[in-house]
């Protein structure tokens, strides 16, 4: 029972660390293409600096080309 104890303290110190990496490094880095894979490992760091809804960057939209 004291090891399930040390096992809950353990994650309420660790969570809010990697939720405060998560969120320096989003806020610091730009958001890249959803279709390669940085962007893909770039959504679950999002994910887990709790960055969800209308607090998302939108990629930039540079190599798009307009057709005219």
């Amino acid at each position: 029972m004291f090891d399930f104890f040390n096992w809950i303290l353990l994650l309420v110190q660790v969570v809010p660390v990697i939720i405060t990496l998560a969120s320096i490094i989003t806020a610091l880095t730009p958001t890249p293409k959803d279709d390669a894979w940085v962007g893909k490992a770039y959504r679950a760091l999002e994910w887990c600096a709790l960055v969800v809804g209308k607090a998302k960057e939108i990629a930039p939209e540079s190599d798009k080309k307009e057709v005219k």
